[in-house]
């Protein structure tokens, strides 16, 4: 048994580099994301009286509070669209120049919007904080779905899923730093809010440092490149194991299961019957990250701390308290997903989202009956998060790079990031209208949504825990070719490359 433990240790260990690797592309990948969200927040009164002030010295006049509001507005949501933008460039910068060297480029992008909002001041500028922020996106939209590639391919299948969910971890990381640099003691002030904007720049330089000293990914160089004994070499040195013969025969087989055919087009990957339940697998759970409720929750976290007696200047440290606690629930579900495996930690997720926010829809609706009914509420919001960190948050991320084979992963990954984006952009956009209308009961919309995607992860989709690429092309093509019961029999992997 002891002997046992030292080697478990030992294999652990021996994956160190691997490790460092997860480190640098979190750092410049999905932590960009995590402190985008989240830091906007805390310098909206100063970013609002710079337009204004930049608009008296243009036009001798002051501008007006709802074109004021208009400009600030548009300055949050253009992230979105900046990250729709790098999304759909995700399925062609990797194919054409790698996944490191598109890396490379990306962080050039976020560097340069740093730079325009360092200078935004003194420029008297409010349009460099709009390409700045645009910029931002790119890079954000990009380098989360490259981020994920990467490292997905870089991985044994044992860690697959720990690995791509630590994208998630940085993203929780990202929100908790944003938060906390964003207080007034920090970098929240008048004099410290261009700079606020511009950190973003550093883990972008660290990135593009760091990530010179290591290998492109591996399946990429064996299956896109043909490059055999570079692949060999990345996997030994990432690894530090001299035994690959499983490994690279699993990216032999689906290397000629594509052998001769070129990186899917989105087009492909939306028409094709042998990546349909793919689809709609990737599709339903990456729309659930935006509509199961949780913005609308971050939302009515603030009333209900007021309700509670919370005061007015302890609201930001309440919301890193939240944020943390996403967090450690992202890092706990690092490492149940190789063991409980995907559909649970989903679908039951979802479950336990949407009877939860049922219960906390009630408990509004009859806030005024008793004075601890508040404390219920904000009991009520920190289970949510809960649940969402240690169900659909993480996993969502890992979904593309456990569902498609190589030819197929790029644009995945652009219909990903498209349902994440938009989603995000309509929800921001959309979301005050609805909360207007219906108040509280706005949840029951998430609640359906949420076990809707419950009922079709625990139904209808096969897990993918423990499984080479190829075992989980064979599970969908039960799926994709039920109505065939002849074809079945025969069906192979190669059958996941016919249009």
């Amino acid at each position: 048994m002891e002997n046992s433990c030292i080697n478990d240790v030992y294999c652990q260990l021996q994956y160190w580099r691997l490790y460092l690797l997860t480190l640098v592309l979190g750092i410049g990948g999905s932590f960009q994301y995590g402190i985008q969200v989240s830091l906007i927040a805390s310098p909206a009164v100063h970013v609002q009286s710079f337009v204004n002030h930049t608009w008296m010295l243009r036009y001798g006049a002051p501008l007006d509070d709802s074109t004021n509001q208009l400009i600030w507005s548009f300055i949050v949501a253009v992230l979105s669209l900046g990250a729709w933008a790098g999304a759909i460039h995700s399925g062609s910068l990797p194919v054409r120049y790698g996944r490191k060297k598109a890396l490379l480029i990306n962080n050039v992008v976020a560097i340069v919007a740093a730079l325009l909002m360092v200078f935004s001041r003194m420029a008297r500028s409010f349009e460099m904080i709009l390409l700045g922020r645009f910029l931002y996106g790119y890079n954000v939209g990009l380098g989360l779905s490259v981020h994920l590639m990467y490292l997905g391919e870089s991985s044994p299948k044992k860690l697959r899923g720990f690995m791509t969910l630590t994208s998630s971890i940085f993203i929780g990381f990202g929100k908790v730093m944003g938060q906390i640099i964003g207080i007034k003691e920090i970098m929240g002030t008048e004099e410290m809010w261009p700079y606020l904007l511009a950190v973003s720049g550093i883990p972008a330089i660290l990135q593009f440092v760091l990530l010179l000293f290591f290998p492109e990914a591996p399946r990429y160089l064996y299956i896109d490149k043909g490059d055999t004994e570079g692949s060999q070499k990345a996997l030994q040195w990432l690894w530090q194991e001299d035994n690959l013969k499983l490994e690279l025969d699993d990216m032999q087989k689906e290397r000629q299961s594509t052998q001769g055919e070129k990186a899917k087009t989105v087009k492909d990957v939306l028409t094709s019957r042998c990546v349909r339940w793919q689809l709609l697998t990737l599709a339903i759970p990456c729309a659930g990250v935006q509509f199961c409720g949780i913005n609308a929750l971050y939302f009515y976290a603030f009333d209900i701390f007021r309700e509670s007696g919370v005061p007015e200047d302890q609201m930001h440290y309440l919301a890193i308290g939240i944020g943390a606690t996403e967090l450690i629930t992202i890092t706990l579900c690092s490492f149940l997903i190789d063991r409980a495996g995907r559909k649970k930690l989903m679908g039951y997720g979802y479950l336990l989202m949407g009877v939860t926010m049922c219960v906390l829809t009630v408990m509004l609706s009859i806030k005024d009956l008793n004075s601890w009914i508040p404390y219920v509420n904000i009991g009520l919001i920190f289970c949510v998060i809960c649940i969402y960190g240690l169900g659909p948050s993480g996993v969502s991320m890992a979904l593309p790079a456990d569902l498609f084979l190589q030819a197929w992963r790029p644009s995945a990954f652009v219909i990903s990031g498209t349902i994440n984006w938009l989603g995000m952009f309509l929800v921001g956009m959309l979301f005050g209208y609805v909360v207007e209308g219906l108040g509280q009961f706005c949840f029951l919309i998430f609640v359906a949504y949420s076990i809707f995607s419950s009922a079709f992860m625990l139904y209808f989709v096969p897990e993918t825990k423990g499984k080479t690429m190829v075992e989980i092309m064979e599970d969908f093509n039960k799926l994709n070719y039920k109505n065939r019961a002849a074809d079945v029999e025969k069906t192979d992997v190669a059958l996941a490359t016919k249009l």
